[in-house]
């Protein structure tokens, strides 16, 4: 499969028959142009994140807790929240799984507290973790590093940190030295194979591609 990011939190995920997209944004974080897809997670109900309008085709839409089988692939959605105070402050969010190829993959949305115990349980083996850094409405550099080592995926993608649209969010850097990363060249999309998967947990910056 092929995994290119958007920006923010928006990833498109291309497997060999089926194309997800994650998060799609409105204008206020740049233009998505139209995008096409098979299936779009909703992590929240934030323009940032939930510009349905933006996804061209006739897509499938994901919207919240529970499990799902779409055109062969596999996802659940977990409920999670946006902040520490379980929901009170800004609203639940949901974590997918999502299997496809052989592949265990995982957005965390707009995560704002550290999984717990039983969380961590119930999403259970994931391979590539796309997680939010850069603070704000969502867990920072220390808690997204805390997150890494509580779900020991193979691949880490960073994601919703400082850009010229998000000046008010922290910069990827501090993710990185926080989780010990010296050297990460961006690159423009991601290769993801079942035999392709590091032994190691890795770090994969990736070029927004708008």
């Amino acid at each position: 499969m092929e995994i290119t990011w958007f920006g923010h939190s928006c990833f498109r995920i291309r497997g060999r028959e089926v194309t997800i997209l994650a998060d799609p944004y409105d204008r206020s974080l740049g233009n998505l142009g139209r995008v096409t897809a098979d299936i779009v997670t909703i992590s929240h109900e934030h323009p940032g994140h939930n510009h349905r309008q933006a996804v061209g085709g006739a897509p499938k839409f994901v919207e919240g807790p529970g499990e799902y089988e779409i055109a062969g692939v596999f996802l659940t959605g977990l409920r999670t929240y946006h902040d520490r105070a379980r929901g009170k402050e800004r609203g639940a969010n949901t974590v997918y799984l999502i299997g496809l190829e052989d592949v265990v993959l995982c957005h965390l949305g707009d995560l704002g507290h550290v999984l717990s115990t039983a969380q961590v349980g119930e999403l259970g083996s994931v391979e590539v973790l796309m997680v939010p850094v850069g603070g704000g409405s969502t867990i920072g550099a220390a808690e997204a590093a805390e997150t890494v080592r509580l779900l020991e995926p193979k691949i880490v993608i960073p994601m919703h940190y400082r850009s010229e649209r998000t000046p008010h969010l922290a910069p990827l850097e501090h993710f990185l030295k926080e989780i010990g990363v010296t050297e990460a060249a961006p690159q423009a999309r991601l290769t993801v194979t079942r035999t392709s998967l590091p032994s190691e947990t890795q770090v994969v910056v990736l070029e927004p591609r708008v």
